[in-house]
């Protein structure tokens, strides 16, 4: 069986198949740290799975809002005129909790909460926190991730 691994503490993804270790990447978690609560812009812990992929053949560095295309390229340009955007960017996984209570339902819904692994500009730096709550990828890794894994995978936050 197929799954991903999140460690907020190495700042990394692994992928697993039968236990067995397949490959990793450097991601960007929350710059606010970890916690379930709706506004929060924390990253939420435990059990989650791929609820839905978003992006198939998008050209690399196509801009997302709400989930949707916008037709736009990102350019580091884009930045100046939008300080404040957490760009997402290439593929999206949309992530929904499996525990109720802790990341599934009321005020910790991950899936509410829009919780994304996604593509993020290149010279954003993986391997330390700097997100407004979802999971950042570089976009050729997550190029690469997304014909990996299918929609359902498992995915474990810690």
């Amino acid at each position: 069986m197929l799954r991903l691994e999140i460690s907020i503490a190495e700042q990394r993804m692994v992928v697993l198949k039968n236990e067995q270790y397949l490959c990793a990447y450097l991601i960007s978690t929350a710059r606010k740290g970890v916690g379930e609560t709706r506004g929060s812009e924390q990253t939420p812990r435990g059990w989650h799975l791929v609820r839905a992929k978003i992006g198939k053949d998008s050209p690399i560095n196509s801009v997302f809002v709400s989930r949707r295309p916008t037709g736009e390229i990102y350019h580091p340009h884009m930045r100046e005129t939008y300080p404040e955007r957490d760009w997402i960017l290439t593929r999206i996984f949309w992530l929904s909790g499996l525990e109720v209570g802790k990341n599934r339902l009321g005020q910790v819904d991950t899936m509410r909460r829009y919780i994304y692994i996604h593509g993020s500009p290149d010279d954003i730096r993986m391997g330390q926190p700097g997100s407004k709550g979802c999971i950042r990828m570089h976009n050729k890794d997550i190029i690469k991730l997304f014909e990996q894994i299918p929609v359902g995978i498992r995915v474990l936050i810690r």
